[in-house]
């Protein structure tokens, strides 16, 4: 059973792992997108001028990709990520004054909705981008680990 538990846990490592470089390349077009628009705008523009830079950059990534909520086996509703890159990672905009615990309830859903474990929350309403991005990590263990990007930095 320990052995078990240790390969799942290396394997888990070993994928996110690879997923820091797809993280690193959004990060990467996230700057660019601050560093040419700054912040002050409308998140609607910010999520336009991403997809633009991810297209440019060659980022694989669905936009607004939607996802079925589903409650007990039955569907209720319907979610929409803003941005699902590489079919693993979950990208939320927000361009708000401040991100709040509901921004990252609100990742954190998504993370559990689609089964993937790695998300960025970006808020673009900040003056230097570093300090606007979360990773958040929804290990298969259910515990949440949520880190300030400039800690990755």
């Amino acid at each position: 059973m320990e052995l078990n538990r240790r390969g799942a846990e290396g394997a888990e490592r070993r994928e996110l792992g690879e997923m820091s470089g797809l993280t690193g390349e959004v990060i990467g077009a996230a700057i660019e997108v601050h560093r040419l628009l700054g912040p002050g705008f409308l998140e609607s523009v910010y999520h336009q001028a991403l997809r633009l830079e991810f297209q440019m950059r060659g980022i694989p990534h669905s936009y607004k990709h939607r996802v079925a909520i589903n409650y007990k086996g039955y569907p209720v509703g319907e979610g929409e990520l803003d941005f699902l890159v590489g079919n693993v990672l979950v990208v939320e905009l927000k361009a708000v004054e401040k991100l709040t615990p509901i921004h990252e309830a609100q990742v954190i859903s998504y993370l559990k909705t689609t089964n993937n474990s790695l998300a960025l929350l970006i808020n673009f309403n900040v003056p230097l981008l570093k300090n606007g991005i979360k990773r958040i990590i929804l290990s298969s263990q259910s515990s949440l680990c949520v880190l300030c990007a400039s800690a990755v930095f």
